[in-house]
């Protein structure tokens, strides 16, 4: 993206109109420092218009009360478009957040198109009606569109979390006003592009670029049924704090801090290799990273070498390169965190094993080495809050219950993962370990199994029927005696 992208106009009810105001957001390049973007800045009159027409399209029926074919057709037609634009999609997103672009083509834009194909998959065979036997006589319950939905999502995986709220809110028959991030806006209007050509009707999608002040009153807004949000702990509780005076239904998707336990009859070649991707993923930007690696005492000392060797092994740069494993970081502030956290660190008494500073390799952009701290313990903050960033933490273990222990002396419980030659041992681990999302041997989403977390990590499911079922409200109908 070397030249200047100006969007106009904003996206409301399905077409592109005025913006109310003349407040505009600039998009900065995190890599040169430089302008490539700009689009309005939504207001407060603007999330009216957006609200009203999808209150208007949801209470007229032209899409809750669709076949359900129909609405499979359209969101179809949605998937595979993202599909056929995922290196578009990618190459935006990376300029926007640093994303480096190799690994952006399917963490931003065919993860995307995945969450998009999941919902469908999951909607196809969704009981929306189902007839029981009730103590009272013969039951009719249905589950039916929970109405106006506000999707508010994040800067770091912009359009796998718009899909991961979309896909299944669109199918289940919601109208959805989409808040996307300042930092992320341009992307938003490859999926306005693609949902109007999808044939989505007028009212039922609208997608607004705004900042947090505008956000909080989209959350609140007396016309929105449900909230859909993904971001810090700090602005979920916000946003359920907001949300609750109008009783909103509310699904919070929010931070991590991970961890990965690497058992002692665990292949450390495998365990390295697959763990590193997912430690430094995004550029450490991800709410899943494995951002505590549990090691045992016995075999440490080679673990701590293996993963330094493996920070140090990253390239990092410009992350339109091909060659790029690591960019920079989204904002100034975002590299900023992840410095201090470093200096932290080093006061905590951790031993730096790898990286610690900005790059010399990078004369401008918000860069952070890939850093690997060692010796680190529980107790310590680098070990507790999340850095969000490209810093990992190597904490050693004495056994497996201890491993256990630290897994979850944590307020947050959203991801994590183990590394044994015994796959049953992995899976009785897992069981153990208070998290939402876990993996043996390996690390992945299933979005057709239900995503979310425990704790602090947040509250309902994203994906498969679970998060199907975030969308819509349960309805028993009583019949008569035979019926």
């Amino acid at each position: 993206m070397s030249d200047l992208v100006e969007h106009g106009k904003l996206y409301i009810g399905g077409a592109l109109v005025d913006p109310a105001g003349t407040d505009t957001l600039d998009v900065i390049s995190p890599h040169t420092e430089q302008l490539i973007g700009r689009v309005p800045h939504a207001t407060r009159t603007d999330v009216d218009r957006a609200v009203t027409a999808a209150r208007t399209s949801f209470d007229s029926g032209v899409w809750a009360d669709a076949p359900l074919d129909e609405r499979i057709a359209v969101v179809t037609r949605i998937k595979d478009a993202v599909a056929v634009r995922s290196e578009e999609i990618a190459k935006v997103i990376s300029a926007e957040n640093g994303t480096p672009y190799t690994s952006g083509v399917m963490v931003q834009a065919l993860a995307a198109m995945l969450a998009w194909d999941a919902a469908l998959t999951v909607a196809r065979d969704f009981p929306f009606e189902e007839r029981r036997t009730g103590v009272l006589g013969p039951l009719l319950v249905r589950r039916e569109p929970v109405g106006v939905v506000a999707a508010v999502v994040p800067w770091n995986v912009p359009q796998f979390t718009a899909a991961a709220k979309l896909a299944p809110a669109l199918l289940a028959g919601c109208s959805v006003v989409l808040k996307v991030s300042p930092e992320t806006p341009l992307d938003a209007y490859l999926l306005a592009d693609i949902a109007t050509e999808a044939g989505l009707p007028p009212g039922v999608l609208s997608i607004l670029p705004a900042d947090r002040e505008v956000s909080e009153y989209l959350v609140g807004h007396p016309g929105v049924d449900k909230v859909s949000f993904t971001g810090s702990v700090a602005a979920g509780k916000r946003v359920m704090e907001v949300a609750a005076r109008n009783l909103s239904r509310v699904t919070l998707e929010l931070g991590g801090k991970s961890a990965a336990v690497i058992l002692p009859d665990a292949d450390l070649d495998a365990a390295v290799a697959g763990i590193t991707p997912f430690a430094w993923m995004i550029n450490g930007q991800a709410c899943v990273a494995q951002t505590r690696i549990l090691a045992p005492r016995s075999h440490y000392d080679e673990i701590a070498e293996r993963f330094a060797a493996a920070a140090d092994g990253l390239t990092v740069g410009d992350p339109l390169d091909p060659a790029t494993e690591l960019g920079p970081l989204v904002a100034r502030r975002q590299q900023q965190r992840s410095l201090d956290y470093i200096a932290l660190g080093r006061q905590e008494g951790a031993k730096l094993l790898a990286g610690g500073s900005v790059p010399s390799s990078q004369p401008t952009g918000w860069y952070v080495e890939p850093t690997l701290f060692g010796d680190v313990t529980p107790a310590m903050r680098i070990a507790r809050e999340e850095i969000f960033g490209p810093v990992i933490c190597l904490l050693p273990y004495e056994d497996e219950a201890e491993a256990v222990r630290i897994a979850n002396d944590s307020e947050y419980g959203l991801s994590g993962s183990v590394w044994t030659a015994d796959t049953d041992r992995g899976i009785d681990l897992a069981r153990r370990v208070r998290t939402g999302t876990y993996s043996v041997n390996t690390f992945s989403i299933d979005m057709l199994g239900p995503f979310g977390g425990y704790k602090n990590s947040g509250i309902g499911r994203e994906f498969g029927p679970e998060g199907f079922g975030e969308y819509l409200e349960h309805k028993m109908i009583h019949l008569p005696a035979g019926a």
